[in-house]
């Protein structure tokens, strides 16, 4: 039997991990149409739930990212003992039934409430999405396949921004019916994970090949401490919070800083706000490519995209004009989150223990996570302060600045420290 199709989890259908991308890219596509929708039409929103500061509107966003953080570590240890399926689709039903909440909210609370759902149950599915992922890709195309599946992210973001901005916005629809179709689809994707995941459980897959074929289907062991806690894996940590804070801070917050401090009117408003997501799908698929192509430089390639990211947050503030801050944010597109999210979700793959992904994941996510209910809180209570929310972006471009470095003072300077000691004891 061949490596691939060990890896794959599936020797009888070769071609089950592609069908296993194109529907966890799918998937992703529909939780980020929801993650995007509202924040473009908070003005719409107030007008059913009345007026509320930048704070409390924040809040919504605060409130889905609390709850879908704390779902990452018990959701991840649940897909470990019962298997992706068992715990995906549940939390995808509960999906459902937080935007049929939102979509008859009368009032803030029952949108807090709302997202709080949504938060529970979209928790199920990083843990669930990169296990399989993991298990079933085969290692040469980790990082493409991985990068594929993460365009849906940019792909959902593009169209929750654009189809708020342009059917609320400039056509006049409500925005409960933006609501609504997010239902719909949420329905035909729980229909389709139900119809094309496989059940059981990848450990019992394992347990039926030979102890040989086994070895060959996983990474090799590094002979550094391997564990959910090893110095390796908690620099990937600091390092995937400082990330995702400026791009949730980005995501909630982008639209009304270019409409409130920059100028921006109607479906512009969502156009350019996109274009951090269009951005993202080219420099996704190049750099997975280049860390498939040189996996012994994925730590380089990673200090690298988020220096690059760092200084385009500052600069989408300190733009003179319009069109400098719109390359500002293509870049940060093409360099950022989007761009290394593949490259830092095989660097834990290759680093994390191999009999329990789901949980790898899940703590790996709960670190990355827990900035996305910060930013958008704290971004609001600066812009209440102070009128402005470039403080925000600043803050953004520090924090991952701080971040980058500890991952090189881990990766690099004691990687290269412990060479040297080795070399001199022998």
């Amino acid at each position: 039997m061949s490596t691939s199709k060990v890896a794959s989890g599936n020797g009888s259908d070769p071609l089950y991990w592609k069908k296993i991308v194109v529907v966890l890219c799918l998937g992703w596509a529909v939780i980020w149409i929801y993650r995007t929708i509202l924040t473009p039409i908070f003005p719409e929103i107030q007008a059913t739930i009345g007026a509320h500061s930048n704070a409390e509107m924040g809040l919504i966003a605060s409130f889905y990212f609390f709850a879908y953080t704390g779902m990452q570590i018990p959701s991840g240890i649940l897909v470990d003992k019962f298997g992706k399926k068992v715990v995906l689709i549940p939390g995808f039903c509960l999906f459902i039934v937080a935007t049929l909440l939102i979509g008859n909210a009368t009032s803030l609370t029952m949108v807090y409430v709302g997202s709080l759902l949504a938060g529970m149950g979209c928790g199920s599915y990083y843990g669930s999405a990169y296990s399989l992922s993991s298990e079933n890709i085969p290692l040469e195309r980790r990082g493409l396949a991985t990068a594929i599946i993460n365009s849906g992210s940019a792909l959902g973001m593009a169209i929750g921004l654009i189809a708020s901005s342009l059917l609320v916005k400039s056509m006049g629809m409500d925005w409960q019916l933006t609501i609504f179709m997010i239902t719909a689809l949420l329905v035909i994707m729980t229909l389709v994970f139900a119809v094309v995941i496989k059940s059981g459980s990848y450990s019992s897959h394992l347990a039926s090949q030979p102890a040989s074929t086994t070895a060959a289907a996983a990474p090799q062991e590094t002979n550094e401490a391997s564990g959910l806690f090893s110095i390796r894996m908690i620099s990937a940590y600091v390092m995937y919070f400082a990330t995702c804070y400026g791009y949730y801070m980005i995501v909630t917050w982008l639209p009304s800083f270019l409409q409130q401090e920059r100028g921006f009117e109607g479906v512009a408003i969502g156009f350019s706000s996109a274009l951090v997501a269009f951005a993202s799908v080219p420099g996704a698929l190049f750099f997975s490519r280049m860390s498939d192509r040189f996996r012994n430089k994925k730590v380089q390639l990673i200090i690298f995209l988020e220096l690059c990211a760092a200084v385009m947050l500052v600069c989408t503030v300190i733009s003179p004009d319009a069109t400098t801050l719109l390359i500002s944010l293509i870049l940060y597109g093409l360099l950022g989150k989007l761009a290394v999210d593949p490259i830092m979700i095989s660097f834990v793959a290759d680093n994390a223990p191999k009999k329990g992904y789901g949980t790898s994941f899940g703590v790996f996510n709960f670190f990355g996570m827990s900035s996305s209910v910060i930013a958008p809180f704290l971004t609001g209570v600066i812009s209440d302060n102070t009128g402005s929310k470039v403080m925000g972006f600043y803050i953004s471009a520090g924090i991952l600045v701080v971040g980058t470095l500890v991952f090189f003072i881990v990766n690099v300077l004691m990687k290269q420290k412990s060479k040297r000691q080795t070399a001199a004891q022998a």
